[in-house]
C-alpha cells in the first residue's frame, strides 16, 4: 500500500508514534456472486481491496475509489459489513499505525478487472467456494459480506448481552 502524502506530512512531525488511521475495505461481488480479489505486490498474497480514506473523503467513496484505482472495476457500496478497530501494526521502518476498518459489501457495476496500479500483481474474480488461500482478515470480511446482516451489529449485540 502506498503511503498517502498527508500521512507522510503527519509523520514528519509525529515520527514513528502511533497514528490512528481510517481504513476502508471493499468486498466486491459481481452478478454471478463471485468475489473480486487482488494479489498484493507487497506480500504476494490474494486479498480483498482496501485503502486509507483521504482527508474529507466519505468512507463509501473511499471504497469506490480504491476498487477502481486497484482493479479498474466500478462498484456501488450496498451496506456496511463490519466496523472494527484493528491491532496496532509496527512497520519495518518503525512507524506504528492502528487502523479503524470499515468494510463495505459492494456490487460491481462495470469495468474489466485488471491490475490497475502498482499495488496489485494481478486481479481476478473467484467463486466463493473456490477462493485462493486468504488470510483471516480477508476471509472474515468475505464471510460477513455474504451474510444478511451487518457483522458489526451482531458483534455489538453480543457485547451488550
Amino acid at each position: 500500500m502506498t503511503t498517502p502524502e498527508f500521512i507522510r506530512e503527519i509523520r514528519a512531525g509525529a515520527g514513528h508514534r502511533l497514528l490512528l488511521l481510517p481504513g476502508v475495505t471493499a468486498v466486491v461481488l459481481d452478478d454471478r456472486g463471485r468475489v473480486l480479489l487482488g494479489r498484493r505486490s507487497d506480500t504476494g498474497r490474494w486479498s480483498v481491496v482496501g485503502g486509507i480514506a483521504e482527508p474529507g473523503e466519505q468512507p463509501a467513496d473511499t471504497a469506490v475509489r480504491e476498487v477502481y484505482e486497484e482493479t479498474a472495476v466500478h462498484c456501488v457500496p450496498e451496506r456496511v459489513v463490519l466496523v472494527e478497530m484493528l491491532a496496532p501494526i509496527t512497520y519495518p521502518n518503525g512507524d506504528v499505525c492502528q487502523f479503524q476498518d470499515l468494510t463495505f459489501r459492494c456490487r460491481a457495476t462495470g469495468g474489466e478487472a485488471r491490475a490497475n496500479d502498482h499495488e496489485s500483481l494481478e486481479v481476478a474474480w473467484f467463486d466463493v467456494d473456490a477462493l485462493p488461500p486468504l488470510e483471516a482478515f480477508s476471509l472474515n470480511r468475505i464471510r460477513g459480506a455474504l451474510r444478511d446482516e451487518p457483522t458489526w451489529f451482531a458483534a455489538a449485540a453480543e457485547t451488550v448481552r
